[in-house]
């Protein structure tokens, strides 16, 4: 499987069209696979919920392949840690997330696309691993939660 840009410019579309306007494009076969390797689109309007992997085994690495993101690490009181731009001609163009830490990814650019690699079998995320202190996605509060975070780049 090559990864082309017609790929890439693929998936960037189909995020668009995506209720949730991310799409994800697996090169793992199936989800109880025990390396999970993935192109993950994100658009600027999509809201990922602030959470963490509470598993040892996973530790998420994504490296971005095109546009441009925003990490927002959290302190366990929902405080902010810390906030990286990440984008592929910047000093930072992936990270490392360690298992336990609390983290949120948005899109800062239309069509951005990450890599993501992780440990399997993919298991969907318990309440526990959820911040408590965000809101849920698709709730009220996500948008304006959102717009604050995308503030701090």
């Amino acid at each position: 499987m090559l990864i082309t840009r017609s790929l890439l410019s693929e998936l960037s579309t189909a995020a668009g069209q995506s209720p949730r306007l991310r799409k994800n494009r697996n090169f793992h076969a199936v989800d109880s696979a025990p390396a999970h390797r993935l192109l993950n689109a994100l658009e600027p309007e999509s809201y990922v919920r602030p959470h963490r992997h509470l598993d040892s085994a996973k530790d998420e690495t994504m490296i971005v392949v095109r546009g441009k993101f925003g990490l927002v690490i959290f302190n366990h009181d929902g405080s902010v840690d810390s906030a990286t731009a990440i984008e592929p001609a910047g000093e930072v163009i992936g990270v490392d997330i360690p298992h336990g830490t609390f983290h949120m990814i948005l899109g800062l650019a239309p069509g951005s696309i990450f890599f993501e690699a992780k440990a399997g079998p993919y298991v969907p995320l318990a309440e526990a691993e959820l911040a408590s202190w965000a809101p849920a996605e698709g709730s009220t509060g996500a948008g304006p939660y959102l717009d604050r975070m995308r503030m701090l780049f």
